[in-house]
C-alpha cells in the first residue's frame, strides 16, 4: 500500500501542476503581476496537501498560532522536509521565504514561486546572498509581508541538532521585526521529499521574540527552543511503519 500511495501521490503532483501551465501562459502574456501569481501558488500549495491528505493520508495540524502577530514578522523555523517550504504558502498567505536558487529551477513550480515573489539566494556566493536577502527582505516588510527563513541551510534529520547559519541573526538585526519559533516535525512522514507514511506533521509556534535581542538571546530564543520543542517527537524519530524509497 505505502508504495501504491507513493507512485499515486506523484502521479496526483504531476498532473495538478501541469494543469499550471495554462494560468502561467496567461499571467506571462499579463506582464506577471505579482498579487494574481501569489494567489494561483497558494492554489497550487492546496492542491499538494489536497493530494498529501487524500491519498497518502498525510494531514497537519497548528499549534500556537496565536503567537503570531498582526504586523509582518520573521518565522525561524527548522527543515527537515520539501514540506513546510510547500505548506507556509497556505499557513501563512502572503510570506516571503527565503529559498536557495535551486528551487526556482522545477518546472513551472519555479515559474511561480520566482515571481510570488519569494527571496531566492545564490548560496555559493555568500556575500551577494546576505546582501540579497537584506535588500529583498526590506522590501517584503515594506509591502507588508512577512518572512520565512530555514536557517540551517538544508534539510536536516529529527535526531541532529539544530545548527543555524549566521545569517539569520543579521536579518534579524537589520529588519528589526518581531519573531517567530516554529518547530515542525513533517521528517517523521517526509523524509528525503517522499511521502512515505500517513500520519499528523505538528507546526508549532513557539513564543515571541520582541526586536532588538541581543545575539545571544535572540539565538537562545531561536535555536535553543525549537530544539527544545523537537525532543517531543525524537525518540519515534525513526517510524517502523512501512516506507518507500525516495
Amino acid at each position: 500500500m505505502a508504495r501504491i500511495r507513493h507512485y499515486s501521490f506523484n502521479g496526483y503532483w504531476a498532473v495538478w501542476t501541469a494543469l499550471f501551465l495554462v494560468p502561467l501562459a496567461l499571467f506571462a502574456v499579463a506582464g506577471a503581476p505579482a498579487r494574481p501569481i501569489r494567489a494561483a501558488t497558494r492554489l497550487w500549495a492546496r492542491g499538494i496537501l489536497f493530494g498529501l491528505r487524500h491519498i497518502v493520508g498525510l494531514n497537519y495540524v497548528e499549534e500556537g498560532r496565536e503567537h503570531i502577530p498582526s504586523e509582518p514578522c520573521l518565522f525561524v523555523a527548522n527543515h527537515q522536509s520539501a514540506w513546510e517550504t510547500l505548506a507556509f504558502l497556505v499557513l501563512v498567505p502572503d510570506v516571503a521565504i527565503v529559498a536557495k536558487r535551486e528551487l526556482v529551477a522545477i518546472p513551472v513550480v519555479g515559474w511561480f514561486l520566482r515571481r510570488s515573489p519569494m527571496i531566492i539566494i545564490d548560496r555559493s556566493n555568500g556575500r551577494e546572498a546576505l546582501r540579497t536577502m537584506i535588500e529583498m527582505g526590506r522590501e517584503a516588510v515594506a509591502a507588508g509581508r512577512s518572512i520565512l527563513i530555514f536557517p540551517e541551510g538544508t534539510r536536516g534529520a529529527m535526531s541532529e541538532q539544530l545548527q543555524f547559519k549566521r545569517g539569520v541573526e543579521l536579518l534579524y538585526g537589520k529588519l528589526g521585526l518581531p519573531v517567530v519559533p516554529v518547530a515542525v516535525n513533517s521528517g517523521l512522514y517526509w523524509p528525503g521529499g517522499s511521502a512515505t507514511r500517513p500520519g499528523t506533521i505538528v507546526v508549532s509556534y513557539l513564543a515571541r521574540l520582541a526586536p532588538g535581542l541581543s545575539s545571544a538571546a535572540f539565538m537562545q530564543g531561536t535555536e535553543r527552543v525549537i530544539d527544545r520543542e523537537l525532543d517531543r517527537w525524537r525518540p519515534v524519530s525513526r517510524p517502523v511503519a512501512e516506507t518507500v524509497d525516495a
